[in-house]
């Protein structure tokens, strides 16, 4: 490729002895970056970098897709029968519930940021 046709045609060189390599690896792991050049342009520019930890956030989703199907089926059922059963209102109080405590969980570790 051309250098002219890249989007950053600069090149920047950097010396480092292992040590100062092994802790810029180490930091990288931790931000949960891998490309060297990503991370050297973002502490470059920036001056830091912010891991999220987003596992909590893809539980609370999964959890909320279990919701809407049981809300989806529980609604097939109503339409079907023409009720509306205690086991499916306990079902949705229960999912709601625990996806109300993980959001109320991950907005706490947000406000300790």
């Amino acid at each position: 490729m051309n250098m002219e046709n890249r989007s950053r045609p600069i090149h920047l060189h950097v010396m480092v002895d292992e040590h100062e390599k092994a802790l810029i690896e180490r930091k990288m792991a931790q931000a949960g970056i891998r490309s060297i050049n990503t991370y050297m342009r973002k502490m470059a520019i920036d001056g830091y970098v912010v891991y999220a930890d987003m596992s909590d956030v893809k539980e609370l989703v999964a959890l909320l897709r279990r919701s809407g199907a049981n809300v989806n089926q529980i609604a097939r059922r109503v339409n079907e029968t023409h009720n509306l059963y205690a086991e499916d209102v306990a079902d949705l109080e229960r999912y709601y519930g625990a996806l109300l405590d993980g959001l109320n969980r991950l907005l706490t570790k947000w406000n300790k940021l």
